[in-house]
């Protein structure tokens, strides 16, 4: 890691400990570069806003890309203070960075609370052997709207 990657690491370091002293959620810290320079930060604002989504991964992402008013991150990096759980690590694959650089990994955050094996064990299950039971309804009303983007010729693509 050069000197630059470093300082960026500490920048999402310290957003975990400034969003968890100051009361916004667990320690966990993001930030997005882009041509050398941070173009979008986050922090854990889970417990204060309410929104189990609000993980500072998903966080950054949404902030990068509201100031580089684009829907993905080609050409930017993310430096996070840890290996991003499976929901945040679906976002950064949908937002398309070119690299990502964690600090903690998801066994170090397994041990003080965070664990999320859960998910990682449920993703491969059949849908009927998963937990939460997923239930298959509606299919042929929903399958309207899939025919009609399939049709569409204006659409961005993503």
């Amino acid at each position: 890691m050069n000197e630059q990657q470093l300082i960026f690491m500490e920048r999402a370091v310290e957003l975990s400990r400034q969003g968890m002293q100051g009361g916004k959620g667990g320690p966990f810290g993001c930030v997005i570069v882009k041509d050398g320079r941070i173009v979008g930060e986050g922090c854990n604002q889970v417990t204060s806003s309410n929104d189990p989504t609000a993980h500072a991964e998903v966080v950054a992402i949404r902030n990068a890309c509201q100031a580089l008013q684009t829907f993905q991150l080609q050409g930017c990096e993310i430096y996070t203070s840890c290996e991003p759980c499976p929901m945040c690590l679906g976002a950064i694959y949908w937002a398309r960075p070119d690299r990502i650089y964690f600090a903690n990994t998801r066994q170090d955050a397994a041990d003080i609370g965070f664990d999320d094996s859960f998910i990682y064990d449920e993703i491969p299950l059949p849908l009927q052997a998963r937990k939460i039971p997923m239930i298959p309804l509606g299919r042929e009303v929903a399958a309207a709207a899939f025919r009609e983007w399939k049709e569409k010729t204006d659409k961005t693509a993503y």
